[in-house]
């Protein structure tokens, strides 16, 4: 399976840190916040990761090269000075990745979810990854029903974790759905990932997992400091 990381973005909210370093270059527990994902990534089989960048961009390959010292393939694609969006990103990144379902994580969190538990064929558009609602993001996202579907609207909700299996089908109606949307009409097209999974959601296509172990959205300076803690007092995880 090959994966991508969503690693373009602008980094507003951790200013000034990402005034020099791209966010997922920022380091946690001696190592940068995407290393953690490379070392996760290539224990869990994956041999190709497609990363794509905006927000200077070039020290993401002067940092991490070409992913041999972690038995990967590290692809970069660059989305330009103004980044895409997620969907818009994982759109752009479509042919890296292949006709075969793939890995998507979000470059700016940190985890111990082990990738290895996702489904390799998930059985819609989607499998996502979702978490306990954490103070900052209190309403939630969307809803996990007994049998393993994701629902847009009901109660009660969970955050996206930023992980997921998807298939390119899940693109296949994006024209339709975002018509005349700022963004959508420029080339590459700019657009978020969400709209996309609420429709599938519609149609039945998306699946999840709640995962009940550890998970940071490194959204802001003092998040970021209380990760570097909690680091500090031992978490396992691969090595890289």
């Amino acid at each position: 399976m090959k994966a991508l990381i969503f690693a373009a973005g602008l980094g507003e909210r951790m200013r000034p840190l990402t005034d020099a370093v791209p966010k997922p270059l920022l380091a946690a527990g001696g190592r940068p916040l995407i290393a953690w994902h490379l070392a996760r990534l290539a224990a869990a089989g994956v041999d190709e990761v497609v990363i794509n960048t905006s927000w200077l961009a070039p020290q993401f390959p002067a940092a991490l090269g070409d992913g041999a010292r972690w038995g990967l393939r590290i692809r970069y694609v660059h989305e330009g000075d103004t980044p895409l969006e997620t969907g818009g990103g994982m759109w752009n990144a479509l042919p890296r990745l292949g006709n075969a379902p793939f890995l998507a994580v979000n470059g700016d969190i940190w985890t111990d979810f082990d990738f290895a538990a996702l489904p390799a064929e998930p059985p819609g558009d989607a499998h996502l990854v979702l978490v306990d609602n954490p103070e900052h993001h209190p309403d939630g996202d969307f809803v996990l029903d007994a049998k393993g579907d994701v629902h847009a609207a009901g109660e009660p909700r969970l955050t996206f974790a930023g992980i997921g299996v998807y298939r390119a089908s899940l693109f296949d109606d994006w024209p339709r759905i975002f018509g005349d949307a700022p963004g959508a009409q420029a080339d590459p097209p700019r657009f978020r990932l969400a709209p996309l999974l609420r429709a599938a959601m519609r149609e039945g296509q998306v699946t999840g997992t709640h995962h009940r172990g550890r998970w940071t959205d490194v959204g802001t300076p003092a998040r970021l400091e209380r990760l570097e803690r909690e680091l500090a007092e031992g978490a396992e995880a691969p090595q890289a």
